[in-house]
């Protein structure tokens, strides 16, 4: 099987989105028959794999071994120094959780920011995502108290908006968006509660996947034995877009390219 291809993803910017699952191969199943995704081993041992749409990569699916973790997506951003990225994590009353630790070609670590949502860095290459239409294949939308507050959070752990290279922050009257290269590839809103009964409501990374048939996919997340129902955020999201909860309780969205 040959390798996949890895490059340097630019700095601060997402560069992977990962699948911790209490079953993989239930999650793999699911996947398969929700996102039409097929699987490779990876490098990183027999409970990671790598998943593919029309043979490239978009997301990583892992076991998490041990009861009482909830299967979660979790966007990782690329850093030049996984040390001093942890550090700058610590400094701003955040949480690191996990790390950093060799993990590959690269080192790793995991975080809840201030408000609890949970974000992974990585440091060293990267696999290359798929860019369909000029976007890359996933949305990013982080829901959160104070989206203000945030993006000095996120700023001063990934160098947002300091030259040179790196990532450029658009602020918007509502949200705040997060460009790498000329395009987006995350928002900030202010629009999640941590007393909220909503889970997909509270303070946390939302991942969302590009498919051609949102009310599809939607519809084969509950044959698959998932759920699914309309975005009720942001306001911007494409009318034909679904949350979507896997076999295992974890939550992502889908919409429409």
């Amino acid at each position: 099987m040959p390798a996949l291809e890895r490059t340097m993803p630019v700095a601060g910017a997402p560069c992977w989105v990962n699948l911790m699952a209490q079953d993989l191969r239930a999650a793999q199943s699911f996947y398969s028959d929700v996102m039409g995704w097929t699987f490779r081993p990876s490098a990183l041992g027999s409970d990671f794999s790598v998943a593919l749409a029309h043979g490239r990569p978009v997301a990583g699916v892992g076991y998490c071994p041990g009861g009482g973790h909830p299967a979660v997506w979790t966007p990782y951003f690329a850093v030049r120094d996984a040390d001093e990225t942890a550090g700058r994590i610590s400094e701003r009353g955040a949480t690191l959780a996990v790390g950093p630790l060799p993990l590959g070609e690269g080192r790793a670590g995991i975080a809840a920011d201030r408000d609890g949502a949970v974000f992974g860095f990585w440091e060293g290459p990267a696999l290359i995502w798929p860019a369909e239409q000029g976007r890359v294949p996933v949305r990013l939308d982080l829901l959160t108290r104070d989206a203000f507050d945030a993006a000095i959070f996120y700023a001063e752990v990934f160098d947002w908006a300091r030259p040179p290279g790196g990532c450029t922050v658009d602020y918007a009257q509502d949200h705040i968006m997060v460009q790498a290269q000329g395009r987006t590839v995350a928002t900030l809103r202010g629009e999640g509660a941590e007393t909220d009964l909503d889970p997909g409501r509270r303070p946390r990374w939302n991942v969302g996947f590009l498919v051609t048939d949102s009310e599809q996919t939607a519809a084969a997340a509950v044959l698959a034995g998932g759920a699914s129902s309309p975005v009720p955020y942001p306001a911007d999201a494409p009318s034909n877009a679904f949350r979507i909860r896997d076999c295992d309780g974890a939550l992502f969205t889908v919409s429409d390219i």
